[in-house]
């Protein structure tokens, strides 16, 4: 099979998914393609430009996801629908992809224009609703930063650890409320919610003099 700069890009982002960002090298890309390493570099610089493009890859169709999502909407939905859209359909992007949270979070970074064009929509989506533009900035990258944290816990292979039931009950003694949040709602339901307590915020900045 021809050696392209996709398959390339593929072949990379399986190594980063298995390896992690320490553990990618364009010698183990090459091992994956079977080819020689020296070839690779007719089609990608190297490592630092690999990266970039894998962090393009998985913002363009964040970007594409966001798109579609967004079609889906009526035309006289509320800017936090549009906001939440965008949102819902970024972490399910980065959540098809083993590490993709780290990519996403090196997008800004590497200037990523897929990253930039995904900023760039939120931030249009922000101005249409009114928010000054003092704030636009901060608050389309906590939304974007929120929502790579957010998958970066869930992405995160750190092992549980095992406890008894004493130590259980004794940790909801200690710290009901902590505890009862974290078992309180699932994954999906706290990201919508967490996105929309973002928006709440945003939304007291509407009305602020200019």
């Amino acid at each position: 099979m021809k050696l392209t700069a996709e398959r390339i890009i593929e072949a990379g982002m399986a190594v980063f998914a298995e390896s992690g960002y320490h553990g990618l090298s364009m010698r183990k890309v090459a091992q994956r393609l079977d080819v020689h390493a020296g070839s690779l570099y007719y089609h990608v610089a190297g490592k630092a430009e690999l990266i970039r493009l894998m962090a393009d890859r998985v913002a363009r169709e964040a970007y594409e996801a966001g798109t579609a999502a967004l079609a889906a909407l009526g035309p006289e939905v509320r800017w936090q629908e549009r906001v939440e859209a965008q949102l819902v359909a970024l972490r399910r992007t980065i959540r098809r992809h083993p590490g993709g949270a780290v990519m996403f979070a090196d997008s800004p970074k590497v200037l990523s224009t897929g990253a930039l064009t995904l900023m760039e929509r939120l931030l249009e989506t922000l101005r249409e609703a009114g928010l000054p533009a003092r704030h636009g900035g901060v608050g389309a990258d906590a939304l974007l930063s929120h929502a790579t944290g957010f998958v970066l816990q869930e992405q995160s292979e750190s092992p549980s650890v095992a406890i008894g039931v004493e130590e259980s009950a004794a940790l909801r003694e200690r710290y009901p409320m902590t505890v009862a949040a974290a078992f309180a709602v699932k994954a999906d339901e706290k990201y919508v919610r967490s996105v929309r307590l973002l928006c709440a915020g945003l939304e007291t900045l509407l009305t602020e003099a200019p």
